[in-house]
């Protein structure tokens, strides 16, 4: 995602990309007002994350957390393909975003924070569902004997459930936000 980044924003004179994690994030301290993290924030450590960002933060400084939390049964076409994830998918479950969002508490600890929710939605055709699948952690490789039939799979339920060439993915976006005290 560094090098994705690194291409899209290259016309940005301001823009300065440094090798770092969150947990090492090479920065010097008390540098930055304001930390965000996205849907990455589910590989951190989150209690070493957390340490790390008190030591670059600028005093008063603002930390943010935000993960898309995928709906699963709002829709037909939601449940079909919550369906074909449990599966197919070589650990769905193990790697859900609400268990890590559900650590918030202990990475703000003892500060207090708070927290928004938002809708959203991505419209996908089904090139771009297959992309979003296949780009998930949990989706068996090419190499594996489920993978091709999971795609047949995802073919029938977009073929199901499509209006115009598109479907939608529903997500619910909660926003983690507060000082690190």
């Amino acid at each position: 995602m560094r090098h994705a980044g690194e291409e899209f924003l290259r016309n940005f004179p301001n823009f300065t990309s440094i090798e770092g994690t969150a947990e090492q994030t090479n920065l010097a301290h008390s540098s930055v007002d304001f930390i965000t993290a996205a849907q990455a924030a589910h590989w951190f450590d989150l209690k070493k994350a957390r340490i790390e960002f008190q030591r670059i933060l600028k005093p008063n400084g603002w930390a943010v957390l935000i993960w898309n939390k995928r709906r699963v049964d709002a829709t037909a076409f939601l449940r079909d393909y919550e369906q074909l994830l449990l599966n197919y998918g070589t650990d769905c479950q193990e790697i859900r975003h609400e268990r890590t969002s559900s650590s918030i508490d202990e990475f703000f600890a003892p500060s207090s924070f708070r927290q928004r929710t938002f809708d959203w939605i991505q419209e996908f055709d089904y090139a771009g569902l297959e992309v979003r699948l296949l780009s998930s952690p949990y989706a068996p490789s090419a190499s594996e004997p489920t993978h091709k039939p999971m795609l047949g799979n995802l073919c029938r339920i977009f073929d199901e459930h499509q209006k115009n060439g598109h479907v939608p993915l529903e997500y619910d976006t909660k926003v983690f936000y507060g000082q690190l005290k």
